[in-house]
């Protein structure tokens, strides 16, 4: 461990890990905090199973193609509930807001939460405010926590993956990194691209109606793909081995990739998901994932096999194989 606090200790990657597993975990561990999905899972004297989360919101810009902080953050914490196949229900929203604030911006986005909840049914039942003096905060800070209920028969888990289980994404990866490095660097398109920011819920429902034994969902946020995989891998101690040509990014995004050395495997996404299917229900998710408006550029890129657990391993196009490891710096700061 650092002697200090580094940007990269929040990009999700190795050094975010390393942050949980050596001071986080030791001083909160218990048995449904050990879990590391999403979500937690809470289960009542009653039989009922909570989903239970919570997430913090420092993007910069605040605002950016195809959403702002209020929609991201509303986005962010519906999609961690529904990760665990659970249906959200009700959402808390605090917020930090530095003094000399835009009452417009506020407004602003107090609105795009508005259109994400009504969409998806959830309600913002408590929330809290505070002001902080002139710089001492970056204009807004977000902070969400929502609960959600996981349906009888539905048992999703990072640790649940299985050899011979297929893995798929439900669209392009990277737009919602490169949506907000664009944003922020001022770099300009010849088609606009847009963040991918998007609840997923009905997707999820769609899924579930179409198999409730799905054994993984993940939305690869910070650290992207690669992060995500790592992720479920090591919970579920078996290999997952994706195919490089059948990874779909858009030509935007692997453009600026190339121009600035920098991989998309690797990019937040805000509206995506990773889905580990059974091979028997493969084919009946993957069409439920097409007919759904936030699903239907839904790919199955890899499987799940039993040899070197713990491991990520793409094939490339060349027909090579590689170690895809988590990111160990910094890519892209204040993406989420």
């Amino acid at each position: 461990m650092q002697d200090r606090i580094l940007l990269a200790h929040g990009s999700g990657g190795k050094l975010s890990h390393d942050l949980i597993e050596k001071l986080f975990l030791p001083n909160f561990d218990n048995p449904i905090l050990a879990r590391l999905d999403d979500s937690a899972l809470i289960e009542l004297e009653t039989g009922a199973r909570l989903a239970f989360t919570t997430d913090s919101y420092v993007v910069s810009p605040l605002f950016f193609p195809g959403g702002d902080i209020g929609k991201l953050a509303t986005c962010g914490t519906i999609n961690d509930l529904v990760m665990s196949g659970a249906k959200p229900l009700y959402m808390s929203a605090s917020f930090i807001i530095e003094e000399g604030f835009p009452v417009a911006d506020l407004k602003r986005i107090l609105l795009s939460m508005r259109k994400v909840v009504e969409e998806s049914g959830v309600k913002i039942v408590a929330g809290d405010t505070k002001v902080v003096g002139e710089g001492a905060a970056d204009g807004i800070f977000v902070n969400t926590t929502g609960v959600g209920l996981i349906p009888e028969g539905v048992h999703i888990s990072g640790a649940n993956a299985q050899p011979g289980d297929m893995i798929m994404v439900s669209g392009t990866l990277g737009d919602h990194g490169i949506a907000i490095m664009s944003q922020r660097e001022g770099l300009e398109f010849a088609s606009s691209l847009e963040s991918d920011c998007a609840p997923l819920q009905g997707l999820v429902a769609r899924m579930l109606e179409a198999s409730p034994e799905i054994h993984c969902l993940r939305d690869p946020t910070r650290g992207g793909l690669a992060t995500t995989l790592n992720e479920m891998a090591a919970q579920s101690q078996a290999s997952f081995l994706i195919e490089e040509e059948k990874i779909p990014v858009r030509d935007e995004v692997q453009g600026i990739c190339e121009l600035l050395g920098l991989d998309p495997l690797y990019l937040a996404n805000e509206g995506k998901l990773v889905a580990v299917v059974p091979p028997y229900a493969a084919d009946r998710v993957l069409e439920a994932m097409r007919g759904h408006p936030y699903g239907k550029a839904s790919v199955v890129i890899g499987q799940v096999l039993s040899d070197h657990p713990g491991r990520v391993i793409m094939k490339t196009t060349l027909g090579a194989h590689r170690l895809v490891e988590m990111a160990v710096g910094e890519i892209l700061p204040r993406i989420c």
